[in-house]
């Protein structure tokens, strides 16, 4: 019997459960802080239970990593490395949706030391863009060629007939999140020539990408592409690029947003009472809350009718309405994702969307340069699992199940970049109609792979 125990019970949780659960001789327990949401993803099954794990209960949460086979963290990032620690000890293994961190790659050798897989990046992004560049790269490399050009952009949208907000989003996974990874600074390589760029001017870097069956977005960088590099085997590649995909008008509302200290993580209390008029008059220094989107304009150096103000305005930046968290210590970053999460939700039967996009140049000794895409759009299902949900944790259930069947039983930290994680995963994905389109463009040919 393979006992699994996951961590976490957020939005994207479900698809992963609901998988497991339905495997022969698999066992899952949900911890979560709310036990609720646990029971509501288990939903009676009889290979399911659940447990409340609050985050300061290192005791049970040690005791939980040593009953199971394999841990699935879908907790907070920080935490994947005390969790891998444990997993180590107690020599199981597992599995996580997020990027590896610094702590997390230092355990690789304790885990190749105690026979245990870390695998790491095995969700949507990072994940299935991973595996589906590998697949395209390894091919390329297969038929003699090598690529030396490297696009990636991925986002997870509304569906166009659900995009009816000014903001041009709405959250499938915490909002926080969101407005987190919009403060990394960003590397990319472009043209041979690398780009370094600062956290507070990410949303200033955006350009216009067009995607076949869904039409124009905005993408922009997304965190440090160089690293990827030499885990894509892709040395000596002329550009190397990894970015974000939004409707338009994102990045100018985000920079704005940034301008205006939104995105500030310092611990404040707010006076009970006070409105948002009277929190973004104070965040930028403004004697009264009176004319405030005048004074924001002016701050902004914009004009009153620019379209980010009229983003704010609708999110009720400039309003009476009163703060979600007051008379107690949050920050400012946490008001903006509170007030997000009220107002830029899906509503029932809406669906979201997900984007994945790759360009490649394959470059061959004895022919043209081939011109390859690979697309990736998968939508929500009304009243079901939405599309981020579905793309985020479905491959890493499946390579749980690889792990514990023993088709994958490479120890250490790894992300899915090897052919023996990559083929099966995007192999069972495709049955689930999870799959990218692949375009080849060679002079004034082209062919069609899926």
């Amino acid at each position: 019997m393979n006992k699994v125990l996951v961590l976490g019970a957020g939005l994207v949780s479900r698809p992963l459960v609901r998988y497991l659960l339905d495997q022969p001789d698999f066992r899952v327990t949900v911890a979560s802080r709310t036990v609720s949401k646990a029971e509501a993803l288990v939903a009676g099954h009889p290979h399911g239970t659940t447990t409340q794990l609050l985050a300061d209960d290192a005791a049970k949460l040690e005791a939980l990593v040593r009953e199971h086979d394999l841990a699935i963290s879908l907790l907070p990032a920080p935490l994947h490395p005390v969790v891998a620690e444990l997993c180590v000890r107690h020599r199981k293994h597992m599995v996580t949706t997020s990027y590896v961190s610094p702590k997390m790659r230092a355990m690789d050798g304790p885990a190749r030391e105690a026979g245990v897989t870390l695998l790491n990046e095995i969700g949507l992004d990072p994940g299935i863009d991973h595996m589906s560049a590998m697949r395209v790269i390894h091919d390329v490399r297969r038929r003699g060629g090598k690529v030396v050009s490297f696009r990636s952009y991925c986002g997870g949208l509304p569906a166009p007939e659900a995009n009816d907000n000014p903001w041009g989003y709405k959250f499938s996974w915490s909002p926080r999140g969101v407005c987190t990874a919009g403060k990394n600074a960003a590397r990319y390589r472009e043209n041979g020539q690398q780009v370094d760029i600062p956290g507070p001017e990410l949303f200033l870097h955006h350009h216009p990408v067009n995607v076949e069956g869904v039409g124009r977005l905005e993408g922009y960088p997304n965190r440090d592409s160089l690293g990827y590099i030499e885990l894509y085997g892709l040395e000596g590649v002329e550009t190397m690029f990894r970015g974000t995909l939004r409707y338009p008008g994102w990045c100018r509302t985000m920079k704005a947003v940034v301008d205006l200290g939104m995105l500030d993580e310092t611990p404040v209390t707010y006076p009970p009472g006070m409105t948002f008029a009277e929190w973004t008059a104070r965040l930028i220094g403004a004697d009264s809350s009176a004319k405030i989107r005048h004074k924001v304009a002016q701050r902004l150096n914009m004009g009153l009718r620019a379209n980010p103000l009229e983003r704010m305005a609708w999110l009720g930046l400039f309003s009476n309405d009163p703060l979600p968290i007051t008379g107690r210590q949050t920050t400012a970053l946490d008001i903006l994702a509170t007030r997000m999460e009220q107002k830029m939700c899906y509503r029932p039967k809406e669906r979201d969307m997900i984007v994945l996009l790759h360009h490649f140049v394959g470059r061959f000794p004895d022919r043209a340069d081939e011109h390859i895409s690979s697309t990736l759009i998968d939508f929500g299902q009304p009243e079901g699992d939405s599309a981020m949900a579905r793309t985020v944790s479905l491959p890493a259930a499946i390579a749980t199940k690889l792990i514990l069947t023993g088709a994958i039983r490479e120890a250490g930290v790894h992300i899915p970049v090897r052919p023996e994680i990559y083929g099966p995963v995007l192999d069972e994905l495709a049955t689930m109609n999870i799959r990218c389109v692949e375009k080849t463009a060679e002079g004034a040919t082209a062919r069609k792979r899926r």
